[in-house]
């Protein structure tokens, strides 16, 4: 922990936006002792000109997270805004939750006294911003999940739109239909290189990032629905640390996306709708309903191994890489609704019949102590997939290990079977969202 004692405060100095021509510039300046952030990100093709500073400070707070974490700093300090005590214990509580696997895999004691603690002394900003119209927009990442969003939401009848960070070739594929409002972010390259020098690095909450950002393109583009893709598996846990349940999905899951709700009401806009429309499914649900989508099938991608540069080291593959737990969890979740050489078209070869992967596929059933850290379902879903997987066809390698080393372990397994693809769950779903949706299963 000497990073901690070196850097004891961590700065959000300030934040700037400005036009240039049809685009929108927002800086953010991060400082702590020696070293200075500025990150930066652009919004294409704005149509509206709106004061949205209080929008572009609370964007600013998320995108702290991943400088701040380099030093990881006992102290906070916002010099640029001013946070209420609702507002700081919010902040912590994502922090602590949110950065839950940073914590566990840099062996961070989160629990010690005054681990964290947030200051401000600038100037309140409560100026909010009036969103006109009935349009829907639809928060894209190129997978499965996205795919199925887009589908569902069009069945609303809503005007739909997507909205993109970084998107790739895939990405314009997939949206082809629809208007897509793009933005680009550009991390700060003293980061990536204190990267990989020893500094503190790891996971952050990206989709409360996402949705920060988001908010900000409903009021510039008159969005009244903030459409994600987060469904019922990403509330599961992938391991205890100090005590404390571990999920590296928590920004997908619905206690973030209740608390998200409640702190736009209160401090961004009062007349948006933010909620996810796969909120009451699990992964394997939204699996049997993307299989009947094959227009996606050459273009959704969910493997974040094709998007990894290893802090600039490496360049992305961009591709399925078909060794590692999610591409694994992807393939098996879709082999029992799909046929067999079309997978094998997507994919490249069959997963399942990779004995290679058989250590992959136990900790995804939760047969070892660690759930993966990748957004895959939960291990009740994984072990039904696996079995749907089994009785589609018993003689794959995986399949062969996991009829004799799992299955028997499990005779209630077709009462699961039933329970997770007859599944409802709680969810934040306006009137008219859920229109058709169970046609899909």
């Amino acid at each position: 922990m000497n990073l901690r004692k070196k850097y004891p405060v961590f700065i959000y100095e300030s934040f700037s936006f400005k036009k240039i021509n049809k685009d929108l510039e927002v800086n953010f300046v991060f400082k702590t002792e020696d070293i200075v952030f500025n990150p930066k990100i652009l919004i294409k093709n704005i149509k509206t000109k709106k004061d949205i500073s209080n929008l572009v400070f609370n964007l600013g707070m998320i995108e702290m997270f991943s400088y701040w974490k380099s030093v990881c700093s006992p102290k906070i300090l916002v010099k640029c805004g001013n946070l209420d005590s609702y507002q700081k214990k919010w902040w912590e509580k994502l922090l602590l939750n949110g950065m839950g696997q940073f914590f566990y895999e840099n062996k961070i004691n989160f629990k010690e006294k005054d681990f964290i603690c947030f200051e401000s002394e600038g100037k309140k900003n409560d100026k909010r911003i009036k969103v006109r119209g009935d349009k829907a927009m639809v928060l894209i990442g190129g997978g499965k999940d996205s795919a199925v969003a887009l589908e569902l939401t069009k069945r609303a009848k809503k005007n739909v739109s997507c909205f993109a960070l970084n998107p790739t070739k895939q990405i314009e594929k997939m949206t082809k239909d629809c208007e897509l409002i793009i933005v680009k972010r550009e991390i700060d390259k003293k980061l990536l290189k204190m990267n990989r020098s020893g500094y503190y690095n790891g996971h952050t909450p990206f989709v409360a990032y996402l949705s920060f950002l988001s908010v900000i393109i409903s009021a510039l583009f008159d969005k009244k629905y903030i459409i994600l893709g987060n469904e019922e598996s990403s509330n599961e846990g992938n391991v205890k640390y100090l005590n404390k349940n571990i999920n590296h999905q928590y920004s997908k899951s619905f206690e973030f996306e209740n608390d998200f709700r409640e702190y736009v009401k209160k401090y961004l806009i009062n007349d948006v709708e933010y909620f996810s429309i796969l909120r009451p499914f699990y992964e394997l649900q939204i699996a049997q309903m993307f299989s009947n989508m094959p227009k996606y099938f050459n273009v959704f991608l969910s493997c974040n191994e094709a998007q990894k540069t290893y802090s600039g080291t490496k360049k992305k593959i961009g591709k399925w890489c078909c060794n590692c737990s999610k591409c694994l969890f992807v393939f098996t979740a879709l082999y029992p609704f799909v046929e067999e050489k079309e997978l094998i078209k997507i994919f490249k070869e069959n997963l399942l019949d990779k004995k290679e992967l058989s250590g992959i596929m136990m900790e995804l059933l939760g047969e070892k102590n660690i759930k993966p850290f990748e957004c895959v379902g939960t291990k009740k879903e994984t072990l039904v997939a696996f079995y749907l997987s089994w009785k589609k066809n018993n003689k794959l390698a995986l399949l062969k290990q996991f009829e004799k080393k799992v299955l028997k372990k499990y005779p209630q397994i077709e009462k699961y079977s039933k329970e997770i693809m007859g599944h409802w769950g709680k969810n934040n779903l306006p009137k008219g969202f859920d229109v058709g949706i169970m046609d899909l299963t």
